[in-house]
Parts: C-alpha cells; structure tokens; sequence
C-alpha cells in the first residue's frame, strides 16, 4: 500500500534514486492558505546535508505544487507534488546489487517480488519520507487554524540524554563507520475531547501504525509507557479533577491524553524508537541471492543515526493522523 489515510489521504511515489519523488494529497479541505514557506521550512529540518551529525548527501528538495490549489488556497481539489531527486550516486551501491544487506529490506523485497532496485535501497530508503512531510505540512495548516499543535523532538541517542551527550556519541559511532539508534518523543497540543473510537480505530492504535510505518522505526508507547510497568494502579490513574475555569480535566496525564482509545483533552504525548541505520560502512557478514557466504562492505552516505532526521517525519504523520481522525469525527458528530 502507498495510501494513508482514510478522509486526509497521502498517496507517495518515487525511489530513492529515481528522477524524483512525490505524492498526491487528497481530502485536503477547501479554503485554507497555502503557506510555500512554511513547506520549505519543514522540508529544511528534514533536509540531508545541513549538519556532521546526518548523511552529506546534497537534496535542496524543492517542492513544486502542481495541483489544487487557487491564488494561495487550497480548493478541495487532490494537492500534487513532486520533489526532485539531484545528487544521486547510484554506484555507490554497486555491492548492494549482489549483496543483501543485513537487517535492511534489500532479502525481503527480492523474496516478495523477485526483483528490486538496488540504488538507495529504492521505495525502501527513508528518502520517501520527504513526502510525507509535505503531507504533514499540509495538515499542519489545516490543524493551526483549529489551535491543534505537534511538537517533536529528539530525547535520546543511545544511552545519552543531553543534547552535547547525543551530539558527541553520534559523532563517535560516525567515525568509526557504525550507526546508533534513538528515541523522539511528541506532544500534540490543543486536541478536542472525543477523536477515536473505542474498540478497533483506537486514537493510539492509528498513531502507533503511523509511528511505525516510518523507515527503521521499531518501537511506540504513549503516556507513561513502557516507564509505567512498576507503578502501582492507584499512582498511575489520571484522577479526575474541576478546573477554575469548570471545566474537567486531569492532575496527571499517566494516559497520554488517550483514555478507551480516545482523545480526552489533555495533552497527546507518545515516544518513538528508532533502530540503528542498518547500512554501515563497516565489514559485514552475508549471502546473494543463490545463498553464497561473502563479506560485504559498503561505500556511500548515511546517517549515523536515522532518528535525528526522523523528528519533522514524526510530526508529520502525527498531524496527518489527528487530522484524519478531526474531519471523520466531524463528518458524523457535527464537531
């Protein structure tokens, strides 16, 4: 599938080093102003090249928007896009054409499809979540207008916390051509009471999906989490209390802002576990496809950690989910 969403809906195409990449976005509401700065600015934070800490690989990727939108609004009509591919080296991956590269999906695409595009890693390289930042961009616009707010960060490298400890140990597992994983944790802000359903389309349920078909993303929790497993039930219930204002609310947000699958208001908050960058540029053992052992050692750019990048794709597919789950709350409760 290369469709997400069920009323806001990201088609994506394109290889990692294919002439480019892009996608349609459909169910777009009408009426709300386009901002191209904004889409640039998101796209920069994603961008390869900008820093020592992410692959050196050189993409402006300019967004051209080809369809659906009128004099700076969007008319209801399907959003186009394409984001041109420009510092391709596919010889790079020359070893790859023979050699599976271990834990990447290099074995499971020849055995599901019998062939596969070697360069990059093709519609398996995070290259394809560019995209999706596009499409989160979008929703974002749509979001604000509503006081909806998606907020991500980096919290963890490995085993280092402080933003010097993070920098320093990337650093160190670049040098010595290896990579390592880390964690993003979001918070969404401004959510209405009442998105979700209470048995199969579970706010969290969708957010972890969303969370989890991003490239080398191996783990979600939201609210306390996994951290929760030695708390007590009576520390870890969110006891309900009245505002000044009278309204309710919480004196804790142990659920994340998610109580039976639905938003209750509070603030969202979930973390999410990226794996280390499985293409490393250090000797490793493996097979070709007629099973014949070999040593294969790659060339070429890479992230030494995946989840640096990872924090705007975060994001986006945050807001593509709450926005998803915003319109079909107010097609049939009127909200």
């Amino acid at each position: 599938m290369n469709t997400f969403g069920t009323i806001f809906r990201l088609t994506t195409f394109g290889e990692s080093h294919g002439s480019a990449i892009g996608g349609v976005v459909d169910g777009m509401p009408a009426g709300i102003t386009i901002d191209e700065d904004f889409i640039r600015s998101e796209m920069a934070r994603r961008r390869p090249g900008q820093s020592a800490l992410v692959t050196p690989r050189k993409e402006a990727d300019e967004v051209e928007l080809l369809s659906g939108i009128f004099e700076g609004r969007s008319t209801g009509a399907p959003i186009g896009f394409v984001i041109r591919n420009t510092d391709t080296r596919s010889g790079d991956y020359s070893e790859a054409q023979r050699w599976y590269r271990p834990s990447h999906a290099d074995y499971t695409y020849d055995q599901k499809y019998g062939f596969r595009d070697y360069r990059g890693g093709g519609r398996a390289s995070a290259r394809e979540t560019a995209v999706r930042v596009v499409g989160g961009a979008l929703a974002k616009m749509v979001l604000r207008e509503r006081g909806i707010s998606v907020e991500a960060r980096l919290k963890q490298v490995g085993c280092e916390t402080t933003p010097e400890g993070m920098e320093a140990l990337i650093q160190q597992v670049k040098s010595e051509g290896d990579s390592i994983g880390g964690i993003v944790g979001c918070t969404i802000t401004g959510c209405p009471i009442g998105l979700g359903e209470p048995v199969y389309g579970k706010l969290h349920a969708a957010l972890g999906a969303a969370m989890l078909s991003i490239n080398a993303c191996h783990g979600f929790d939201y609210g306390a989490g996994f951290n929760g497993v030695g708390m007590r039930g009576s520390e870890q219930n969110d006891t309900f209390v009245r505002r000044a204002d009278g309204t309710i609310g919480t004196a804790t947000n142990h659920s994340g802002g998610i109580q039976g699958g639905i938003s209750n208001g509070e603030p969202i908050t979930f973390r999410v576990l990226f794996k280390p960058t499985p293409t490393v540029l250090r000797a490793q053992q493996t097979v070709d496809s007629e099973g014949n052992e070999g040593v294969l050692t790659m060339k070429g750019r890479h992230d030494p950690c995946v989840a640096v990048r990872a924090v705007p794709v975060v994001e986006a597919m945050a807001a593509m989910t709450v926005l998803d789950y915003y319109l079909m709350y107010r097609a049939t409760s009127g909200f």
